[in-house]
């Protein structure tokens, strides 16, 4: 989705609060009998959840709470946000982990079992088909999440290699987790409160890994990760037991964990640095001008192996001609498609994400610009509506990530 979802979400409740309220539902919501609905959709409602289309769905942007109050809240308590738009899939047989690696950048046979990372599906040409959170539940079975927007390009492409793979022998087969809902926990309360729901001891499940096991009487699959940069988990829960799950969550938080719509998770993932697909990576961005080298195993980048590692692998060594870049700016808050200009007033490139961040109480945003403009530090100038405005290029994640790992 195009444009940045706290931009829309404080578009839709200025827009709301004017007079024709039903001109603008129909504008924005003219299509409801056409979206998708996750099991929680009469739960979002009944707790004020401001429904919007999203990826083919119908998601709640925000409920009571402002999309800043939901943002600040989430790093000071805790948020939960049904995710359950978003695919999850296994891939099982003794051959899972050869065949996704031809796609992927990550080193998944390096993993441990029971440990994920983030990693990208990559095209030909080394760019960006999506990015993805993969597990390595053991060596025959890999549990991935994919994002809404790109599940059906996702699956088409994972589908059309993977008859390739068996048609040579190959043993992988695959089951997309309809029947499953998804729940993502986040904030320095997550643990605290999920521990009321399980007899598993939460202190051993560090960031990345994967377990299956029971909370609040359901079997799910937990995976210690988010999109937020705060602690937290993501639940994959039987569709039949969602609800209640949402329902013990907020309970045992004694009401200080709420519910999160998409527009402060959009303003969470940018104070994170973290990158949202269709605005920040696309199909001609490559995981190195993404900024997202780290990903690519060293394995990997010996071996290749996977689509596009040619390309990849030059601009390993060579370096990218463009990279993406985390900006601090004056002025209104800098939207996609915003150009970054040096302070001569040439072009560098442009923005990619931007918006208030209600954590920092000023602009942030993230782009693309040519390699050498990238450096912390470097001053530039922002337009926004005709007007260039003093920027500078500043580390990423804005907010310091607060990730549980061993000490």
């Amino acid at each position: 989705m195009r444009g940045s979802l706290w931009q829309l979400g404080q578009s839709i409740t200025r827009r709301l609060a004017q007079a024709d309220k039903k001109a603008v539902a129909r504008r924005y919501i003219a299509s409801e009998a056409e979206l998708k609905k996750t099991v929680l959709y009469d739960f979002h409602v009944a707790n004020g959840g401001k429904m919007v289309p999203f990826a083919g769905w119908s998601m709640p942007i925000q409920y009571k709470d402002s999309i800043m109050d939901s943002t600040v809240n989430c790093r000071e308590n805790g948020s939960l946000f049904d995710v359950s738009h978003m695919c999850g899939l296994s891939l099982k047989g003794k051959d899972s982990v050869p065949f996704l690696e031809k796609l992927v950048i990550a080193d998944v046979a390096g993993l441990a079992n029971g440990t994920g990372t983030l990693t990208v599906f990559t095209n030909e040409k080394g760019g960006a088909i999506d990015d993805s959170v993969i597990t390595k539940v053991k060596d025959d079975h890999i549990y991935l999440v994919v994002n809404a927007g790109c599940r059906d390009k996702d699956l088409a492409h994972i589908e059309e290699h993977m008859k390739a793979f068996k048609a040579k022998g190959g043993d992988v087969s695959w089951h997309i987790h309809d029947e499953r809902s998804l729940l993502a926990l986040q904030g320095p309360l997550a643990a605290p409160t999920l521990q009321h729901l399980t007899k598993e001891d939460l202190g051993k499940i560090y960031f990345g890994d994967f377990r299956v096991l029971d909370i609040n009487g359901a079997t799910c699959f937990l995976t210690r990760t988010g999109y937020t940069g705060e602690d937290g988990f993501e639940i994959s829960v039987p569709s039949e037991n969602a609800v209640d799950l949402a329902k013990a969550i907020l309970e045992k938080s004694e009401g200080k964990v709420r519910l999160t719509g998409l527009g402060a998770r959009d303003s969470l993932r940018l104070e994170a640095g973290l990158c949202l697909y269709g605005n920040d990576m696309e199909q001609h961005t490559t995981p190195v001008e993404a900024g997202l080298t780290w990903a690519i195993g060293k394995r990997r980048r010996a071996e290749g192996g996977f689509l596009g590692a040619d390309v990849i692998l030059k601009q390993l060594a060579d370096g990218p001609s463009i990279r993406r870049a985390g900006f601090i700016s004056s002025g209104p808050p800098a939207r996609s498609h915003s150009e970054i200009q040096d302070e001569k007033g040439q072009n560098l490139g442009e923005i990619t994400s931007g918006g208030f961040s209600p954590c920092l109480k000023k602009n942030i945003a993230m782009g693309y610009v040519k390699s050498g403009s990238h450096k912390a530090g470097t001053k530039v100038k922002i337009v926004v509506r005709g007007k260039a405005y003093d920027g500078v290029v500043t580390k990423m994640p804005f907010v310091p990530a607060k990730y549980y790992k061993p000490s």
